[in-house]
């Protein structure tokens, strides 16, 4: 009788823990790498047809204005995963791992009970692919990856070159650990696509989906009188549009109107390494639903930072403008809204890891930066931020874009530009109405009758980035060496 009690109790346990574990949702987490979210449909996108992230807006919330807090791919990507600015977190350039033991929003729902992998692009500690805390299963590689051929290093037992197209690879590879999930415990499967980061390389049959679209450089490129001048000068270098654009203008710098063709080809390249990344979604969509998962799964597909295309005449990122800050977010969790939403406040990198673990229940992140855009999304938030601020310091590596730091209102921008001493900023400030000129045409910091606005914005910049641990006036970061007279000569790198 003992024995039988003993085994009921056992049953009723297993019974309690399968049902615990049904109760709560999977993560399917997403990201892209340096994705625009103009170059999406659902975004407003005349030319890139995304049909299946489209579906996923569509079904879920799509978040209208959210930006990254530094624009440079290891800094955002370790403020996805912990909620921290990047100068809490660590991982301020490209080239730094994520704190081993930092928590994040992964090794937190691991610690609850989730199945936890990663595939894909990871790319914070440049040259190591080794696994990492957190995950069960942890597959990557070393550096950026290649479109074709990638080196990839299988959780650690094995490296091994895996021919193909990264993105079907990357797919792939995410679809065998799905499948052999057959225990009932949740799992968070999170990948890291390369796309559309350059060496933009579309797969052969997207290879000419552009060629009749025409692309001019865009109207800014030629709106820099009233910029500053390390603007105009990284006009010819590496972040320019005179320059190699990522390979697709073999002979440069070159300035001369035909060249504008170099520049079309490398957005259409762009362009088309997202239409097999919008494939990528639809194979996982049609496994959730053969497996009858996806009402029980968050989906989350986002980008880590913005992408100049041209914009003020630059191309890659770093900067404060909008084109550099902003990123797309789109979650589909019926837990949080089971009808099409368009969130239009201002929503941060360092918010995603909080929002999901609050909607899986999991335990919260302690003494973050990011807030849980649950409430919002639910019935609104009257608290929710009406500003922000901008951080990023200057690489000796890539010396075209100065330290920079900015605030950033419902409708106002300021950007200054810190030498990094303490001595007052030698770049040009900038201050733009976005509430009127959302295109950032026209700086306005010379105008008198705006002096106020400037002393309040600088006032708002310093009090919230007190707020982080920074001291607005004695926030020393490394001298701005680069961004000089000689910078167009600078070595392109």
């Amino acid at each position: 009788m003992t024995r039988l009690l003993s085994l009921l109790l056992s049953a009723l346990a297993l019974l309690h823990a399968t049902s615990s574990f049904a109760a709560k949702p999977n993560v399917l987490f997403i990201l892209c790498d340096d994705l625009r979210p103009n170059a999406l449909g659902c975004y407003g996108s005349p030319h890139v047809k995304t049909p299946n992230i489209d579906r996923l807006a569509n079904e879920g919330v799509r978040f209208a204005n959210t930006f990254c807090t530094t624009s440079l791919c290891s800094p955002s990507r370790g403020s996805i995963l912990s909620g921290l600015y990047a100068h809490a977190h660590g991982v301020t350039d490209n080239f730094t791992e994520y704190p081993a033991t930092l928590r994040s929003f992964p090794s937190v729902l691991h610690d609850a009970g989730y199945a936890t992998a990663y595939f894909g692009k990871y790319h914070m500690g440049e040259n190591n692919d080794d696994p990492r805390a957190g995950y069960d299963t942890f597959v990557t590689h070393k550096g950026q990856g290649k479109y074709f051929d990638t080196e990839w290093n299988l959780n650690g037992k094995k490296r091994e070159v895996i021919k193909g197209y990264y993105t079907t690879v990357v797919t792939d590879l995410a679809l065998d650990w799905l499948k052999q999930q057959q225990d009932g415990k949740p799992w968070c499967a999170c990948i890291g696509h390369k796309a559309p980061h350059s060496f933009y390389t579309p797969e052969a049959k997207y290879e000419h989906a552009f060629d009749d679209v025409r692309v001019p450089y865009p109207a800014t490129a030629f709106m820099l009188d009233d910029k500053p001048a390390w603007i105009k000068q990284r006009l010819y270098t590496w972040h320019g549009i005179y320059g190699p654009l990522f390979e697709w203008r073999k002979k440069f710098p070159d300035d001369s109107p035909a060249a504008v063709k170099d520049f079309e080809n490398m957005v259409h390249g762009y362009w088309g390494t997202i239409l097999s990344v919008d494939d990528s979604i639809a194979r996982v969509r049609a496994w959730l639903e053969q497996t009858g998962q996806l009402e029980n799964t968050i989906i989350v597909f986002m980008g880590d930072n913005g992408l100049l295309e041209g914009e003020d005449g630059m191309v890659d990122k770093r900067t404060a403008h909008e084109a550099s800050l902003r990123i797309p977010l789109i979650v589909r969790a019926p837990q949080l809204s089971k009808v099409q939403k368009v969130i239009q406040q201002q929503v941060l990198t360092v918010d995603v890891a909080p929002s999901l673990l609050a909607l899986c229940g999991a335990p919260a992140l302690p003494n973050i930066h990011g807030k849980s855009f649950v409430k919002l999304v639910q019935g609104g938030d009257p608290d929710w931020r009406t500003s922000w601020f901008y951080h990023y310091n200057y690489e000796k590596q890539f010396p075209y874009t100065p330290n920079v730091r900015a605030v950033r209102t419902d409708d106002w921008k300021y950007i200054h530009y810190p030498h990094g001493d303490g001595s007052p900023d030698k770049h040009m400030a900038e201050l733009y109405d976005l509430k009127n000129d959302p295109g950032e045409t026209k700086n306005l910091i010379g105008k008198p009758e705006l002096a106020d606005k400037v002393k309040e914005l600088q006032a708002e910049l310093a009090k919230l980035m007190l707020a982080t641990g920074l001291d607005a006036q004695t926030d020393k970061m490394p001298l701005d060496e680069g961004v000089k007279s000689e910078l167009p000569d600078a070595k392109i790198r």
